[in-house]
Order: C-alpha cells, then structure tokens, then sequence
C-alpha cells in the first residue's frame, strides 16, 4: 500500500472480523478507489482481505500505537463498526462499557488530529428510547439495555466531540441484521445451529416487533455514507439503517424458515424475553433513502441461506430470491 491515489478513500476500520466489517471488505475491498487499513484485535479471527486491504493486528487500547498507525496511513475516513456484547455469553457489564465508550471515543479522537478526516461511527437502533412505532434519527436516545446503553453514550459523546472539534461526523444506527459473518451465537445462527444439530430450539414468544435486513444492506449503507462526504455539513449526520420491516419477530423467523425450506421445531414462549429487550424496535429509513439514496434491497432469507452455505456446510437450504 505505498501508492495510494489522492481521490482514493482512504478508510480506517475497525470490526473486520464481524458480520458489518467481513460486508464492508466484500464490497470496497476490490475497488481501485478505495484502500482500507482493517485494524483487528490479537484475538479476532482471520480475515479475507481484497487487493485494497492492509491487515493489522493491535491492541484496542494501545493510544499510542493505534494512533499513530492511523496517522500514518493518513485516511480520509475512520470507519468504526466494532463492538462487543451481542453475542453469549454476554461480556461482563463493566468491560462493555470501556470497550464501546472508551474506543469510539480515542478513535473520535483521532479524527479530530487529523483535518478533513471524516468519523463513521456505527452505532444501534438499540440506543433509542422505545416508542411502539418506527423510530426516526430525532427520536431520545434513552434504554437500559447494556448493549444500546453502552452505544448511546458513545454515541452522544462523539456528537459532543464532533461540534466541539469540528470532526465530520456521520452515525449511522442500524437495527436488527444478518448474513455472511454472522456465524456465532446471534439469532439466525442459533436457528441454522440447530437445524444442523437435528435439534430443537427454545425461543422467546417472538411478539416483539422487529425490523431485520441483511448485513450487505447495513455495509452498503456505510459505503453510501463515505461517497457523499460530508460536505459542509456543520453537525453530524445521522442516519437509520434497517429492513423497514414492521412485524413480529415469529412471523419474521417463520418466512425465513419458509423460503429456505428448512423444518425446525421451534418452541416459541420456552424462553423469557430478554431483559431491557424492547417490544417494537423498527426503524424509520427515510432520511437514508432522501440523502444517501440508500434503501435495503437484498432479501433477508437469502442473506441467511449465504450464511448458511458458508458457514453450515452440511445444512441442506433452498436458495430464497436474492432480492427484495
């Protein structure tokens, strides 16, 4: 990565080994126009990186190390999709906190040293408070869900940041999503799991509302957040990214089943909800389609079925449509 053309995007990321950071590699990873620094924990699985990804692996905390790895490739953009504590056994409370505060807020810092260098925080539609309809960008961020709490501070903290230095700052909030990467103890791989197993799966009544799209959705909509720029925009940008979906999550769970052909016995109701789970977490996506011309457009059951052919080999699943 010695040569790197002055229009390139050069972007920082961070969570390359999850299912946002694998997306967003697949989608830029090859592009002539872009060069990606993938910053990766020392215990983060392996990744496949493109001909425009240099691959390194550091210690979060490490201010000084980390930093001036950034300064040095000089990015016109840190893109910050890592994150911990939605996945089992749930992170200890305290270490959620430093790790989704602490780390956005030394990366915020970061972009601040560096004039022009735009700061692409993802953060969750976790964080808001709950208002049984879809919730818009203005809507108070308020949960005390550990996860969407640990992502409100951060969340307010680098707007904070943002307007006291002047960094260009663009948040996105995804909901619920899924697909390539997704392979470990979240809700769909949970399903595939246990389909392969030939077991049962126990699960919540699946009233709750939810709004899910795949996870090449969420990477495109990041995608579509460093081509615009931030222009002259004096406060941040904040955007919702989300399926648009509105309905419960056992009719959503079902269709998905459906369309892959796969039989599990599902027993809704033998677990309780989680605690500080909302009941309706749906996003309004209008102010992503009017200024980043961004809508979900790939079927969720087939984002499920490439995470089922690639990471649940010997699960036989019927290809869904690709697209919505």
């Amino acid at each position: 990565m010695e040569s790197i053309p002055a229009t390139a995007h050069r972007v920082v990321l961070t969570g390359a080994s999850g299912a946002l950071g694998r997306n967003f590699l697949e989608l830029v990873g090859a592009r002539p126009d872009f060069r990606v620094l993938a910053l990766l924990r020392h215990e983060s699985r392996e990744v496949a990186a493109g001909p425009a990804v240099e691959l390194a692996r550091v210690d979060s905390f490490d201010r000084p190390k980390v930093g001036a790895m950034i300064s040095q490739f000089r990015p016109t953009a840190i893109v910050h999709c890592a994150a911990t504590g939605m996945t089992f056994p749930r992170t200890e409370w305290f270490e959620l906190i430093r790790f989704n505060v602490d780390l956005t807020v030394n990366l915020c810092e970061c972009a601040a040293t560096m004039p022009g260098c735009q700061f692409v925080f993802v953060s969750t539609g976790l964080a808001y408070r709950p208002q049984g309809r879809p919730l818009a960008e203005d809507d108070a961020l308020d949960t005390l869900h550990p996860y969407g709490a640990s992502k409100a501070a951060a969340d307010l903290l680098v707007r904070s940041a943002a307007a006291e230095f002047a960094v260009p700052l663009t948040v996105l909030r995804p909901f619920s999503f899924t697909g390539l990467g997704d392979d470990r103890t979240r809700l769909f791989s949970q399903i595939l799991r246990a389909a392969q197993d030939g077991g049962e799966l126990g699960l919540s009544a699946g009233t709750q509302v939810r709004d899910h799209c795949s996870a090449r959705d969420v990477a495109a909509g990041i995608v579509r957040a460093l081509e615009t720029g931030h222009g002259d925009h004096h406060a941040a940008r904040v955007y919702n990214l989300g399926g648009g979906r509105d309905e419960p999550l056992r009719v959503v769970i079902e269709d998905v089943l459906g369309q892959l052909g796969l039989e599990l016995p599902l027993k809704f109701g033998r677990r309780p909800m989680g605690r500080f789970e909302p009941l309706h977490l749906v996003a309004d996506i209008g102010r992503a389609a009017r200024e980043l011309d961004w809508r979900p457009r790939h079927n969720l059951a087939h984002a499920v079925w490439q995470l089922a052919r690639e990471s649940f080999p010997g699960l036989a699943v019927r290809e869904p449509r690709e697209f919505s």
